[in-house]
């Protein structure tokens, strides 16, 4: 083994740094010289160090399998016992239900009640959200020879959308009941009171005129009166919510914010007529 006297290290380890700064400058000028070159040494690094890559990925990925795996365990574990309480709460549900159909079977027989004939409806898509002379109303897509008249009802996979007031051969629009032309006789489930639902152009339509003494309670269900022959009975609108001006508001059933599909159904009603839009002059007098 060589040993080498301490002047001798002393300047060798003075002359490393110079050393490595010269032979980086001198790869960069290399580099820039020759880009060819330095794209194939690169590449034949890369290549080099492709199988080292490719041997380390398998383990890494099996380790990492494995860390999934867990995770849903620990996420399957809760969610399992999250469906298994909302069972036992639709069970409870489901005693209940049947229960009340049962009664409400006898009920009927003993009444002899006759059912409503279940309306007709046609399905149609929501292609633009134009009011046209209404602020909140939306334009349907329609075929030929469609046969849906002003007044019959919208209404989507969660409740009440609104009325038609425009028919066209190949299109009608819809008035959603958060225009501030719209009015819906409605009746609070809970305590059976009438009230009126006014839109305001907002989100959420506001109740008014609901009986004296009879205030309507927070997430009380809002349903569909048959008053003044307009809208069948028991259609689901929304529940009541406060809001911060202590204001009875409803949240509505409907997505009215994401619609795409709605439904038209013909109940045969031809009550009141369709509002006009404030500011808006009727060109045929109403007969």
């Amino acid at each position: 083994m060589i040993r080498l006297s301490i002047p001798v290290r002393q300047a060798l380890a003075k002359l490393t740094l110079p050393v490595l700064i010269a032979a980086s400058f001198g790869l960069m000028l290399l580099g820039k010289a020759d880009a060819l070159l330095a794209e194939r040494a690169r590449m034949a690094l890369s290549d080099a160090l492709a199988p080292i890559y490719g041997a380390l990925a398998q383990p890494l990925a099996v380790v990492r399998a494995g860390l999934d795996d867990a995770e849903r365990l620990v996420t399957l574990e809760a969610e399992n016992r999250r469906l298994r309480e909302e069972n036992d709460k639709l069970r409870r549900w489901q005693s209940v239900a049947l229960a009340l159909d049962a009664e409400n079977s006898r009920l009927k027989a003993n009444l002899h009640w006759i059912p409503d004939p279940a309306p007709s409806y046609v399905t149609a898509r929501v292609v633009a959200d134009a009011g046209g002379v209404y602020a909140r109303a939306v334009l349907l897509s329609l075929g030929p020879n469609h046969g849906i008249v002003k007044g019959q009802i919208a209404l989507d996979e969660g409740g009440l959308v609104g009325r038609i007031t425009e028919i066209g051969s190949r299109s009608a629009r819809v008035l959603l009941l958060t225009d501030l032309n719209s009015r819906v006789p409605v009746i609070l489930e809970t305590s059976r009171a009438r009230a009126l639902l006014v839109g305001t152009n907002g989100s959420r339509p506001r109740l008014m005129y609901w009986p004296e003494g009879t205030l309507p309670a927070e997430g009380e269900r809002v349903v569909t009166s048959a008053e003044a022959n307009a809208f069948p009975a028991d259609l689901p609108v929304g529940v009541v919510h406060y809001s911060a001006n202590n204001v009875p508001e409803v949240e509505l059933a409907a997505q009215l914010d994401r619609l795409e599909l709605v439904r038209i159904f013909d109940y045969g009603l031809r009550g009141l007529a369709a509002p006009e839009a404030a500011g808006r002059q009727p060109s045929v007098k109403s007969r």
